[in-house]
């Protein structure tokens, strides 16, 4: 889905995420609303397709419980680290984000005890899911939180590792394709 629609939106869906690329400059803060927004609608239509194509309920609220410190500081981990792999990817290899994004989120479901949620629009629509997958609806909060809080670590941390990082993502994919094009 990131090859898909990066060239679209950049493929922002993760409101965490466009948080972060905002905060270097690389969305304007007006566009922030109608992403975020977007980013929430579309999770609540994957649980709602998700749960017709397995014969669920449309929309139930979960009942699993996800509390607890070790369940936040895997999602405060889980989000840093997603930040980490995109700010660190993007600027070596910008052509490989999509596959380490792909490769970190599928090991981060393993190593964290919270599945790695790392995303607040996933977060709210898995609160409507009483299935394995699901997060009580009061526990989200919590998630959403330390998730906010893992990818503002992380993007800080990248910007103090990497100081000469351009502010944005589309800044390095421009200057590897101008690099590209001089070679």
């Amino acid at each position: 889905m990131i090859l898909t629609f990066g060239s679209i939106s950049g493929a922002h869906f993760n409101p965490a995420v466009t948080l972060s690329d905002a905060s270097q400059g690389g969305l304007p803060w007006r566009e922030v609303p109608v992403y975020v927004l977007s980013q929430v609608a579309g999770a609540f239509a994957g649980v709602a397709v998700a749960h017709v194509m397995f014969g669920e309920p449309v929309f139930f609220a979960s009942t699993h419980a996800r509390t607890g410190t070790e369940q936040l500081v895997s999602e405060f981990v889980a989000t840093f680290g997603l930040l980490a792999t995109i700010w660190g990817t993007v600027r070596t290899r910008p052509a490989a984000v999509p596959f380490a994004v792909g490769a970190y989120i599928t090991a981060a479901y393993w190593f964290t005890s919270s599945t790695s949620f790392a995303n607040p629009a996933v977060t709210l629509a898995r609160a409507a899911s009483n299935t394995f997958a699901g997060i009580r609806p009061a526990d989200a909060p919590g998630f959403i939180i330390v998730q906010l809080l893992g990818a503002a670590a992380g993007t800080a941390t990248f910007k103090w590792l990497v100081p000469g990082l351009p502010k944005t993502a589309s800044r390095v994919v421009e200057a590897r394709h101008e690099q590209e094009e001089v070679a």
